[in-house]
C-alpha cells in the first residue's frame, strides 16, 4: 500500500468513528418517553394523587371538634343561652340595673296632690310643697300620691330589696314601710292603711306592700300614700326619679 492509499484509508476511518460517535443508541428516558402510553401514565397516576388528596381533605373535615375546643364551644355557647333565658348571674345584673317605677299599679290613675320641696325652686314649689301640722309649716321631704276620686288604692315596691322597718303611727304619720335596696338607695311609704309585709321580707319590684291611707299630718290629703327617696342617706326628689306617667 502506497502513501496515498494509507492516507485515504486513515480518512475513511476517521470519517466512521465521527459517524459512530452521532450515531449512539438513545438513552433510557428517550426510549420511554417515546412510547405511545408514557403520557397517558402519567396523566392518570397524577389523577389519582389529587383524588387521594381530596378525598383525605374531606375526611378531615367531617371529624368532630377536638375535645379540648369543643368544651370551649360548649361554654361559650351555654352562656350565651344562659344569659338569655335567665341565668341567675344575668338576673343580677339586671336586678341591680332597675329604674325606680311609681308606687302604684296603674301611674294613671293617680296624681301627685302635694310635690317635693325644693330649695331651687320656684316660689310657686315653696308654697305648695309646705305641709301645716298644728301652727307649723314644714317642708315636705317627699311626694304625696292620691286619686282624683279618693279611693283607696294598692302601694307597690317601686324597687327590688328588703324590708326593714314596718311601724305603725297613728298620731302623726299613720303606717311606714322602709325598704332597702342596693346602691344606697331607700324608699319610706307613709300613710299607708293594710300592710301585706313585714320587717324582713323580700321584696320585688311591682310587688304589693299595703294599701293607701291617712295620716294626721295630712288628714286634708284623705287616702294618698307619702313617698320618699334616700340616697345615700341624704333625702332626694322622687319626681326627678320616676318615669314620666
Amino acid at each position: 500500500m502506497n502513501e496515498q492509499d494509507k492516507k485515504q484509508t486513515n480518512h475513511d476511518e476517521s470519517l466512521k468513528n465521527k459517524q459512530g460517535d452521532s450515531g449512539q443508541a438513545p438513552s433510557s428516558w428517550s426510549k420511554m418517553l417515546s412510547k405511545r402510553w408514557v403520557f397517558p401514565a402519567v396523566y392518570t397516576a397524577a389523577a389519582a394523587i389529587i383524588l387521594t388528596l381530596v378525598w383525605v381533605y374531606q375526611d378531615a373535615g367531617q371529624k368532630p371538634l377536638n375535645p379540648d375546643t369543643a368544651a370551649v364551644v360548649s361554654k361559650e355557647e351555654g352562656s350565651a343561652a344562659g344569659n338569655a333565658s335567665g341565668d341567675p348571674a344575668a338576673v343580677e345584673v339586671v336586678a341591680s340595673a332597675e329604674s325606680l317605677v311609681w308606687p302604684v299599679s296603674n301611674p294613671a290613675e293617680v296624681e301627685v296632690v302635694k310635690p317635693y320641696y325644693d330649695e331651687n325652686g320656684t316660689e310657686e314649689n315653696h308654697v305648695e310643697a309646705m305641709v301645716q301640722y298644728n301652727d307649723t309649716f314644714v317642708p315636705n321631704v317627699g311626694i304625696d300620691i292620691a286619686r282624683a276620686d279618693n279611693k283607696v288604692f294598692d302601694v307597690k315596691a317601686a324597687l327590688s330589696g328588703q324590708v326593714t322597718r314596718v311601724e305603725k303611727d297613728a298620731t302623726i304619720f299613720g303606717t311606714i314601710i322602709e325598704i332597702t335596696h342596693p346602691g344606697n338607695l331607700k324608699t319610706v311609704y307613709q300613710s299607708l292603711g293594710e300592710t301585706q309585709v313585714k320587717q324582713g321580707d323580700e321584696v320585688k319590684q311591682g310587688d304589693t306592700l299595703a294599701t293607701a291611707g291617712r295620716s294626721e299630718l295630712e288628714k286634708n290629703l284623705g287616702n294618698h300614700v307619702h313617698f320618699e327617696v334616700y340616697e345615700d342617706g341624704k333625702v332626694v326628689n322622687p319626681s326627678d326619679l320616676l318615669p314620666e306617667r
